[in-house]
């Protein structure tokens, strides 16, 4: 047993060839496009002959942008791995390392309650020694309802967990299991029967009780008045206590430690978003538990495979595999996403293509949830942490003692003991000024210089040494709760392109900070990540410049007898055609291809474009950094229209106004080149320029659906039509009087 692996890669060697073939050919392409364009705009200055000039110097920068961003692309093509894992063959239970579980939630008026505890008892059941489990909980709203909600958590898990244990449950998140229409364990049992009847009612009494308690304190008892401004609170959900192990005096069963955590906060101390509670979280860890391993959750997304931490150490326990391994990274998949999934909510390519082809580099991204990181990865780029005195250990964690013990291990954390030592410690770590004048988010810990704090760490991970792995099962080993509405997506895209701007035009941009440190083509899937919004510039291009261009009649592109013209032929059928080939490779449909080209234009002129205005304006200082969690509360008439496979155009003006009249220019323009091949017969000069109006009409139907037909209350409003028609009115008008003085 002992001489058989852990875990086999297998290198994609066909997927590598196609792979490569097509970015050799498609390169080609681009490059006789580039010829074409330099030696036309050369012919242009010297003849001054040929109106557009501008505009064609308009759409050739965004010809070359979208080149460049595709270039970045195809390094996560150059070497897709998959990979298989045999937690079979792992050690015995007692000599497994320990698994600190930390879950953050923030406010529970977009992510219920009773969700969260789902979340917190499916990992409570891990399929993992119990004595060896430890999950903590970040309140940072600092609510009595969170806090009530894990106290009932951990009630009922004393059932709970031993019913799952029983019986073998697959499905160890109480919600999904009971939701099913057919169990997994014992079945056809009267015992299991009685016994999960039984167990149902303890969840609904669960269930209820925190409903009650929501009811009597309304809003206020949800999330407080002082979500930024509270002391912080630690408590320790146990029964008896003996020794390492929490023992129930009923029936002896061995239960995971539970942490419930709130850090302080003040409207003077800054406090990290997501990355701050991860930090306050680890350093609590640190002295109660000091596991070896952490597993991080989103409070939506439940374990819904119990043997993800085993799969997890096939990994990390793995000889063959070398120690500089940070973190094993599991895909994200969603409980909610419909067969059409309109929006991508499932992030089909990040998940599906890009993380596969990380992995046969230096490994996947950091992807902010479902991932099993080594503590140790993140004390930062000290190499010998032994080898330090005290005081430039305090330099970087901090003052607590107990802290510093726990980063050197020359203890195991006892504070479990003195009750009143534990609360004075962890309310140390969880103060609002423990991290003044350290390193924490700058070296160590999570980091905070991006809201996007999990693609900012893990690119600082793999640029200190470290590596990672993607691990793809059958079985979801994590699943969350997508979203399902245009608001929210467009919301979460505005958010994620900030900080991935903010990261691109930082001192650690991937394309100059990476490649003295991480391998070339590492860097260049960073920076496709880190880029990938400025697809706003060359989309916002192609969507209205060809447009005005043939309203105005002047072509920027060459003749349907020209040869040059079959070349952009070409480039457009490669590309389509391998995004196709891809869709199709990962189970996909072509109308996957339709909603994904789809949603991405609507993401390109939207979300963003604002993003990046955002990641701007921070960086003149104009504004702050700021952190909107996605809403997770389920609204039905949205669930429905999301299930039919429907927009739902209930969303704020300055997301739709902006499509909308890109459609309705669109639409102009394509009226007007019909009119233009019919009546002037210029067909050969402008083909190229109808077409692009008309692919864009047909890949956003649903927008033209949401203006003209629908009657539901998800249609687009006339008012925002009609503010739409004004926009683009404005914008052709300008847009004609500027092309008619530079021409």
């Amino acid at each position: 047993m002992d001489s058989l692996p852990l875990h086999v890669c297998h290198v994609h060697k066909l997927s590598i060839l196609l792979n490569r073939a097509y970015s050799l050919v498609h390169s080609t392409a681009l490059a006789f496009l580039i010829y074409y364009r330099v030696s036309f705009l050369c012919q242009d200055l010297n003849t001054r002959a040929t109106p557009g000039l501008v505009p064609r110097l308009l759409v050739f920068a965004s010809e070359l942008l979208l080149s460049f961003i595709w270039l970045l692309g195809q390094a996560f093509r150059w070497r897709p791995v998959t990979r298989t894992v045999f937690p079979e063959r792992l050690p015995e239970d007692d000599k497994l390392p320990a698994i600190d579980v930390l879950i953050c939630t923030t406010d529970p008026d977009k992510e219920p309650t009773v969700e969260v505890m789902n979340t917190v008892l499916s990992a409570m059941a891990l399929d993992y020694p119990p004595e060896k489990l430890n999950v903590y909980v970040s309140d940072d709203g600092g609510s009595l309802l969170t806090l009530h909600g894990t106290r009932e958590a951990w009630r009922f898990a004393r059932y709970w967990l031993p019913f799952c244990r029983r019986y073998g449950i697959k499905t160890r998140c109480p919600e999904p299991y009971f939701s099913a229409l057919s169990d997994d364990g014992g079945l056809g049992s009267s015992e299991f029967t009685t016994e999960r009847q039984k167990i149902k009612e303890m969840y609904e009494m669960m269930k209820d009780s925190i409903t009650k308690a929501r009811e009597r304190g309304g809003q206020g008892h949800s999330r407080s008045s002082t979500a930024r401004d509270h002391p912080s609170v630690i408590e320790v959900m146990q029964d008896e206590y003996n020794g390492t192990l929490h023992v129930l005096a009923a029936d002896k069963t061995k239960m995971p430690l539970l942490v419930y955590v709130s850090r302080e906060k003040r409207p003077s101390h800054p406090h990290h978003f997501k990355a701050g509670a991860l930090n306050v979280l680890q350093r609590v860890s640190n002295v109660i538990s000091n596991s070896p391993y952490i597993l991080v959750l989103d409070c939506d997304m439940y374990c819904s495979d119990p043997t993800s931490a085993r799969q997890a150490m096939c990994f990390h326990l793995d000889p063959n595999i070398p120690p500089s391994l940070a973190f094993v990274q599991f895909p994200q998949r969603f409980h909610n996403i419909s067969k059409s999934d309109i929006y991508d909510s499932q992030l089909r390519t990040v998940f599906s293509v890009q993380w596969h082809g990380l992995d046969g580099l230096q490994g996947p991204v950091l992807s902010g949830t479902g991932f099993y990181i080594k503590r140790v990865s993140l004390y930062g780029s000290t190499v010998n942490i032994a080898d330090m005195d005290l005081e430039e250990l305090k330099q970087s964690f901090g003052s607590s003692n107990e802290l510093i013990k726990s980063v050197r291990r020359i203890y195991e954390p006892n504070l479990m003991d003195d009750q009143d030592s534990l609360q004075k410690v962890t309310q140390l770590l969880a103060s609002c000024s423990y991290e003044t004048n350290t390193k924490w988010g700058k070296e160590v810990g999570f980091l905070y210089d991006s809201v996007v704090e999990d693609y900012f760490t893990g690119f600082r991970l793999h640029c200190n040494g470290w590596t990672s792995v993607y691990c793809d099962t059958s079985r979801p080993q994590f699943l969350g709760s997508g979203t399902t509405n245009l608001n929210d997506v467009l919301i979460q895209g505005t958010r994620w392109s900030s900080g991935l701007i903010d990261v691109g035009f930082s001192k650690f941009c991937p394309l100059v900070y990476g490649p003295t440190r991480i391998s070339i083509l590492g860097s260049m899937c960073y920076g496709e990540l880190a880029f990938f919004p400025l697809y706003c510039l060359p989309l916002w291009c192609f969507a209205t410049i060809p447009q005005l261009c043939l309203l105005n009649g002047i072509p920027l592109y060459p003749k349907v007898s020209s040869s040059f013209f079959v070349i952009f032929v070409f480039i457009f059928v490669s590309s389509l055609s391998k995004h196709l080939y891809e869709v199709l490779l990962t189970g996909g449909s072509f109308q996957t291809v339709k909603n994904e080209q789809r949603i991405w234009m609507i993401k390109s002129v939207t979300c963003y474009l604002y993003g990046s205005l955002d990641a701007i304006m921070m960086k003149m200082g104009m504004r702050e950094a700021s952190f909107f969690p996605t809403s997770k509360v389920v609204d039905d008439e949205q669930v429905k229209l999301y299930q039919m496979g429907k927009f739902n155009f209930a969303a704020s003006n300055i997301f739709l106004v902006p499509i909308v009249a890109i459609i309705i220019l669109n639409m102009v323009a394509f009226v007007g080149g019909l009119l233009r091949v019919m009546f002037v017969g210029d067909s050969d000069k402008i083909l190229v320029q109808v077409f692009i109006s008309c692919y864009i009409l047909i890949m956003n139907f649903p927008l033209i659906e949401g203006i003209m037909i629908r009657k539901d209350k998800g249609r687009i409003q006339p008012s925002v039509t009609l503010l739409s028609a004004i926009v683009s009115i404005i914008f052709s008008v300008l847009g004609s009087i500027i092309i008619s003085i530079v021409r």
